[in-house]
């Protein structure tokens, strides 16, 4: 079982930074790969980062690659997403979520671990 609780968000201008924490109990948080997602307001849930189980690999979606960067912290039990070069279009509310496959995956279905999700809001 993995919990998850994320942190971070919250209101900044276009071109503004803002970084994420999701912070994980269980033991079992070192064997996941692990994801942020983000649904805006009408929108489906999308992914936004994955990495691998020990962090050797990480992939984006085409929107925000080159601004966002996925990392994870074993040691801590944390994952983090620092976001930079925000745009209003990135405004959505963030989750954290754990997969169940071994390997990188971008599909909502394989994400079975869920936060809460955080709240970001960049204004124009």
């Amino acid at each position: 079982q993995v919990q998850l609780v994320e942190s971070g968000g919250g209101l900044v201008q276009a071109g503004g930074s803002l970084r994420l924490s999701c912070a994980a109990s269980g033991s079992t948080f070192i064997t996941k790969p692990m994801g942020w997602f983000r649904q805006a307001p009408g929108k489906w849930r999308e992914f936004v980062a994955g990495i691998t189980r020990r962090g050797g690999s990480t992939y984006y979606a085409d929107s925000v690659k080159g601004r966002f960067t996925i990392s994870r912290d074993s040691a801590e039990n944390t994952v983090y997403l620092q976001m930079n070069s925000l745009k209003p279009e990135d405004t959505a509310l963030y989750y954290c979520a754990a997969a169940i496959v071994p390997g990188p995956t971008s599909r909502y279905e394989d994400y079975i671990y869920w936060g809460q999700g955080t709240q970001v809001t960049v204004s124009s």
